[in-house]
């Protein structure tokens, strides 16, 4: 049992985090130590009762760099994110650059303001954050694509999202809001998630918001009918869709649940970007996972999805898959980009502690982590040799090896709903059971969130709660 004292801390979660990437929960305890110290903590006693205490810098951040090197020279790994625990490394990025060129609160940076700040900015990701050499290059890259490529939302702009919360089975390492499917339960959420879709539509119209962006997802969305992804669709497109809208995008995890008539329903109402996610064209792989559908049934959802209409089409697969190893991913992608998706995104598997991966083998995300980074290696080269570029990323809790997700795109098809929700410069207005909004105050360049419950039969329940819960998003604008 390792011991590390933090002098000063309120609380110690996120040390805690820092801490989890190099040890296992069994192998480590955290504590508090000095006159902030809760009492809540363990072991908050004094400094003799640890194995190392770090100082008692008012930053943070510092604490963070001193207990890095412990355990950096305790275990002799190095995290490549060094002490960053967020989720969103390329928005502290361009926090970084923004500091760097001075600019503070509300108000835009310019081309040439950005390139004069990089070197500033990527000095300190590296040296205060410890992050490596590879690790910044991708930040920076990533960075500099979604600034050209996109640029600062206006203030009136939103993303739009709404979820379905049903798939058809539940995947190994699940730990969203999904449900069977069953008929009268759908329709009883179509009838609230429609109602929502309206008010909100009519309070954003009001305050002179629009749409930027449009995502449909989920769950599976297209696990529902036909009719319903038409009827859904229809009040999404009076509602929100506009001249200013941007993009639309509909989620097809479940390539068994494809059609071409729940295809023509979302091309009719403006939808042309889609997300079909194999996780793996292994065989062995999908069954072990959960998911029931072949490789063949993946090829098949692509040749309908390119013979229905013009798509942008999204293909997400899962380095670290159980049974998997680098040929694995690399055969997988040989594939996927022989099958022509425009977007790639390469997630490294994340173990979450309601998955049913977790209660099976509790320590998997530990295991499989030099595995994942050369999955990750591999899956970099064969893209940008194809002609993919790295332009979004995010990180998660538990994730192997504490890496990361990144998509890839062919030039000109990046997907502006992902730039924009992992970069949260923007209000996010989200819809549906389990959907976590956010209001965004461009002065403060903060956030605050605005979620609904996550139970679908809570929902419909309390739907008119839901409904209300927006209002203050728009009442501000």
């Amino acid at each position: 049992m390792y011991r590390i004292g933090v002098r000063n801390a309120e609380n110690t979660h996120e040390y805690e985090e820092l801490v989890k990437i190099f040890l296992r929960p069994e192998d480590y305890e955290v504590g508090a130590v000095g006159d902030g110290a809760s009492v809540s903590e363990p072991a908050a006693v004094s400094e003799n009762s640890f194995d190392f205490v770090t100082s008692a810098d008012p930053d943070k951040n510092v604490k963070k760099q001193e207990i890095y090197s412990a355990l950096q020279q305790l275990t002799g790994e190095s995290p490549e994110w060094g002490i960053i625990t967020g989720i969103r490394p390329v928005k502290l990025f361009g926090d970084l650059v923004r500091e760097a060129a001075g600019i503070c609160g509300e108000g835009g940076i310019t081309a040439q303001q950005r390139r004069e700040a990089l070197p500033a900015a990527e000095k300190k990701f590296r040296e205060y954050y410890f992050v490596s050499e590879e690790k910044t290059e991708l930040t920076r890259r990533i960075y500099e694509l979604q600034q050209e490529r996109f640029g600062e939302a206006d203030e009136r702009s939103m993303g739009v999202y709404a979820g379905i919360p049903f798939c058809p089975t539940r995947c190994l390492y699940c730990s969203f809001a999904s449900n069977p499917i069953t008929g009268s339960d759908i329709e009883g959420y179509l009838d609230a998630l429609i109602r929502e879709v309206d008010e909100c539509a009519a309070m954003a119209g009001k305050a002179g918001m629009h749409a930027e962006s449009i995502y449909l997802g989920g769950g599976t969305p297209t696990s529902l009918e036909a009719d319903q992804i038409d009827r859904l669709l229809g009040h999404i497109e009076k509602g929100f869709m506009g001249p200013l809208t941007k993009e639309a995008t509909i989620e097809a995890g479940r390539p068994d649940t494809i059609t071409e008539a729940k295809l023509k329903a979302a091309l009719t109402h403006g939808f042309g970007r889609i997300s079909i996610n194999p996780q793996s064209m292994k065989q062995e792989t999908l069954t072990r996972i959960g998911r029931d559908h072949t490789p063949d049934d993946i090829r098949r959802a692509f040749e309908m999805t390119r013979a229905s209409g013009d798509w942008i089409v999204n293909a997400d697969i899962i380095a670290g898959l159980p049974g998997e190893d680098e040929e694995d991913i690399v055969r997988t992608l040989e594939e996927i980009i022989g099958l022509g998706a425009e977007n790639i995104t390469v997630h490294s598997l994340a173990v979450k502690r309601t998955s049913r991966l977790k209660e099976k083998d509790p320590e998997y995300h530990y295991k499989r982590g030099k595995a994942v980074k050369a999955m990750l290696d591999a899956a970099k080269e064969i893209l940008e040799k194809s002609g993919y570029r790295p332009y979004y990323l995010y990180r998660q809790k538990h994730m192997s090896g504490a890496l990361e997700n990144v998509g890839y795109a062919l030039a000109g098809t990046e997907s502006l709903y992902n730039v924009r929700i992992m970069d949260e410069h923007q209000s996010i207005l989200a819809m549906g059971a389990g959907g976590i909004g956010k209001d965004y105050d461009p002065a403060a360049r903060q956030l605050s969130r605005v979620p609904n419950v996550k139970d679908y039969k809570v929902y419909i329940d309390r739907i008119e709660e839901m409904i209300r819960r927006k209002e203050k998003m728009f009442q501000e604008v």
